[in-house]
C-alpha cells in the first residue's frame, strides 16, 4: 500500500490507538467486528466503489457507512470506518485491506492489554515453523477448495486449548480469509505485526480529568522523543490526583500530580 492509501491507513491507526487503549481486552470484540466489515466489503463491490468514490464527498461516504453499519456493529467501529472513508484511497481494495489490518491490530491490542502479546508472538512463530515443517498440514489448511468450516476446525484441533485466544482468532482468520496470500505469508505478517506492537512502549497515565485528544497527542510526542519509540497511552482518571499527571513507562515514573506535590510538601514540613 502506497501514497494516499498508506497515509490514510497511518492516520486511521493513529486515531484508533486511543480507542484501543480505552477498550483494553474488549478490543478483541472490535477486531471481530472489523473482520465482519471486511467480509461485508469483500462481498459487495458496489458498496466498495461507493465508499472509495473520489467524486463523492467525505460526509456522504461517512453517512453511507452509518446507514449500513449502525446497529450492526459497535459505535466505535462505525466511527472508525466513517473516518476512514473520508480519506482518499488509491483503490477500493486498499480500503478493505486497511480495515482488515486494523482488525488484526485490535486483536493484538487486546492481547497486549491482557499481558499476552509476547505469548501470541511466540505462538505465531511456532505456527510458522509447523507450517514450514509439515507439508500435509500446510496443504490441508491452505486448500481453498476445501470447506472453510473444516479447515478452521483443523486450526482449533492443531492449536488446542493451550493457545492464547488472540492466536486462535488470528490464525483462524488467516485460514478462512487468506486475502490472496499463502497461509505461510499471512502468518509471517501476523508475527511481524505482533513484534512491532510489542516494541511499542505503554505509558500508564493518571489524570484528574479526562484528557482531550490534543493533550493525548502532545504527551505521546513528548514521550516518543524521550524514548525514541512509539508510545501507547493507557489513560485512567482519578479525581484524587487533583490536577497534573502521573506517567509511568516501565520502571520510570513521573508524578507531577497536585496530590503528589502536596504530599511532598507535607513531608518537608514534617521534617
Amino acid at each position: 500500500m502506497r501514497g494516499t492509501s498508506q497515509q490514510a491507513l497511518t492516520d486511521a491507526e493513529d486515531r484508533f490507538e486511543p480507542v484501543l487503549a480505552a477498550a483494553g481486552a474488549d478490543a478483541a470484540t472490535l477486531g471481530d467486528q472489523l473482520f465482519a466489515v471486511v467480509d461485508l466489503l469483500d462481498g459487495n463491490a458496489s458498496l466498495r466503489r461507493a465508499l472509495t468514490d473520489p467524486g463523492a464527498t467525505g460526509e456522504a461516504k461517512a453517512g453511507l457507512v452509518g446507514a449500513v453499519l449502525s446497529g450492526r456493529v459497535d459505535g466505535r467501529v462505525v466511527d472508525l470506518v466513517a473516518g476512514m472513508v473520508r480519506a482518499r484511497w488509491a483503490g477500493e481494495r486498499d480500503l478493505v485491506e486497511a480495515v482488515d489490518r486494523l482488525g488484526t491490530v485490535a486483536v493484538l491490542a487486546s492481547a497486549q492489554a491482557a499481558g499476552e502479546l509476547e505469548r501470541v508472538e511466540d505462538e505465531l512463530f511456532r505456527v510458522d515453523r509447523l507450517l514450514a515443517a509439515n507439508r500435509d498440514v500446510r496443504q490441508a489448511l491452505g486448500d481453498r477448495t476445501a470447506d472453510v468450516a473444516r479447515r478452521t476446525t483443523l486450526v482449533r484441533d492443531l492449536l488446542g486449548t493451550k493457545a492464547a485466544a488472540a492466536t486462535l482468532t488470528l490464525v483462524t482468520r488467516a485460514v478462512a480469509a487468506p486475502r490472496g496470500r499463502t497461509l505461510t505469508a499471512a502468518v509471517i505478517e501476523l508475527g511481524r505485526l505482533a513484534a512491532a506492537r510489542r516494541r511499542r512502549l505503554v505509558a500508564q497515565v493518571t489524570a484528574a480529568a479526562a484528557l482531550t485528544q490534543a493533550q493525548r497527542e502532545r504527551i505521546e510526542r513528548l514521550l516518543e522523543r524521550r524514548y525514541g519509540r512509539p508510545v501507547q497511552l493507557n489513560v485512567s482518571v482519578d479525581p484524587a490526583a487533583l490536577g497534573g499527571l502521573r506517567i509511568q513507562v516501565d520502571a520510570d515514573v513521573i508524578d507531577a500530580t497536585v496530590r503528589a506535590r502536596l504530599d511532598d510538601a507535607r513531608r518537608r514540613l514534617a521534617g
